[in-house]
């Protein structure tokens, strides 16, 4: 079992900028790939970002390329999601994942966080 816990949520005006943050625990970090989930009202779960094991692949969602980073501390067994740039379109609740297999499928995901909200204002 892995339990994951989000941290640094919150309300930002357009523009600004947010670091999330997943502590996990229950198993070997490095094992597990992570992922960030997003999940606006009324819309489907959708793909962030990813970052293998040990950190050297990412993946990200188009619309995000250019304004997220993901990365991960093994050691510290945490991984980031930094946002530049923030859109009102972002505003979701902010899912962190785990899975032994690189996927932006939700439904391969095997260990979830309880999310942390994103609110981006005009």
């Amino acid at each position: 079992q892995v339990q994951l816990v989000e941290s640094g949520g919150g309300l930002v005006q357009v523009g600004g900028s947010l670091r999330l943050s997943c502590a996990a625990s229950g198993h070997t970090f490095s094992n597990f790939v992570m992922g960030w989930f997003r999940q606006a009202p009324g819309k489907e779960r959708e793909f962030a970002a990813a970052i293998s094991g040990g950190g050297a692949v990412t993946y990200y969602l188009d619309s995000v390329k250019s304004r997220f980073t993901i990365s991960r501390d093994n050691a510290k067994n945490t991984v980031y999601l930094q946002m530049l740039s923030l859109k009102p379109e972002d505003t979701a609740v902010y899912y962190c994942a785990a899975t032994r297999f690189a996927s932006r499928a939700p439904s391969d995901y095997d260990y979830w966080g309880q999310g942390t909200q994103v609110t981006v204002s005009a």
